[in-house]
C-alpha cells in the first residue's frame, strides 16, 4: 500500500457508499481507491468487468462513476466473495453489480460475453509472504494470479475498442508491458506514482488496448506532507473520501 492508513476491520464510509471488509484478507487502501478513481471512463463503457473484486471496492467505484448497465466482478475467496456480494447490495447500484464466484481461469474459459473496460488490482507480491495469516498471504502473492495468466485473460475478454486498466508495482513496469504486447495489448495510458515528493516511485497505474500508440505518461504525488495531500490527489480521489 501507499501512505494513507485505513482502519482494517471497520467498515470504511464514502461520500456514496460504504464497504464493509472485516471478512476479507485485503482491506480498503490507496491502491484500489486510486485505481477506482483514475480508470478513465470516456469511451462510455457499457460494461465493466473488476478481476479479483475483494470487498468490491473498485466495481462500487465504477457504479459511482458511470452509467455501465453491467458491472461484473470475480473473487475467489469465500469470505472475499460474500463480502463483496454483501457490499453490492447495500450500495445504490445493486441492480447494476454482480459477482461471480470464480477463478480467473475458470471464468476466462466459461464466459463468452466480453467488456468494454476491465480494472484489476492484481495480488503482486511475487516474494514468499508470511504473515501467519493465510488468506491474506495468498491474495498478496501473484501466484495466485500470475501476471501472464491475467493479461492474456483480459485480452481473451476485451472487446475491440475496449480499455483493460491496472495497478502495479514500479518496478513491474516493463515486464507487464512485454507480457501484455504478447497478448496484443499496448500502454494507452500511464502514470506513475509515489507517496510523497522524496521518495521513490511506488506504484503504475496502467491503461491497456488493442491499438498500438504512443502512450500518454505522467507522474502523481500523494502527499506534500503528513495528511497533506496534493491538488492532483485530492481532484482525482475527492468523490469518494469523506475527508479530504
Amino acid at each position: 500500500m501507499l501512505c494513507i492508513t485505513f482502519d482494517s476491520m471497520k467498515p470504511f464510509k464514502f461520500k456514496e457508499f460504504t464497504v464493509y471488509q472485516n471478512q476479507c484478507a485485503m482491506k480498503v487502501g490507496t491502491d484500489g481507491v486510486l485505481l477506482g478513481a483514475w480508470a478513465s471512463l470516456d469511451k462510455l463503457p457499457e460494461s465493466i468487468l473488476d478481476i479479483g473484486a475483494g470487498t468490491g471496492l473498485i466495481a462500487l467505484q465504477m457504479a459511482q462513476r458511470s452509467s455501465a448497465e453491467v458491472i461484473d466482478a470475480i473473487e475467489l475467496d469465500d469470505g472475499a466473495y460474500e463480502q463483496c456480494v454483501t457490499n453490492f447490495e447495500a450500495s445504490p447500484w445493486g441492480d447494476r453489480l454482480f459477482c461471480y464466484h470464480a477463478g480467473f481461469d475458470e471464468f476466462v474459459d466459461e464466459m463468452d460475453d466480453k467488456y468494454d473496460l476491465i480494472v484489476s488490482n492484481p495480488p503482486f507480491y511475487s516474494e514468499d509472504v508470511a504473515s501467519g495469516n493465510e488468506p491474506r498471504d495468498k491474495a498478496r502473492q501473484n501466484i495466485s494470479l500470475p501476471f501472464g495468466e491475467l493479461v492474456e485473460g483480459a485480452a481473451k475478454l476485451l472487446t475491440e475498442d475496449g480499455i483493460f486498466a491496472v495497478i502495479i508495482p514500479f518496478k513491474e513496469e516493463s515486464n507487464f508491458i512485454a507480457l501484455a504486447k504478447n497478448s496484443g495489448l499496448f500502454p494507452v495510458r500511464i502514470t506513475r506514482v509515489k507517496g510523497n515528493p522524496e521518495t521513490d516511485f511506488k506504484r503504475c497505474l496502467m491503461e491497456f488496448c488493442f491499438n498500438e500508440v504512443k502512450p500518454n505518461i505522467n507522474n502523481l504525488v500523494i502527499e506534500v506532507g503528513r495528511h497533506q495531500y496534493t491538488k492532483e490527489y485530492i481532484e482525482l480521489t475527492q468523490a469518494f473520501y469523506l475527508k479530504i
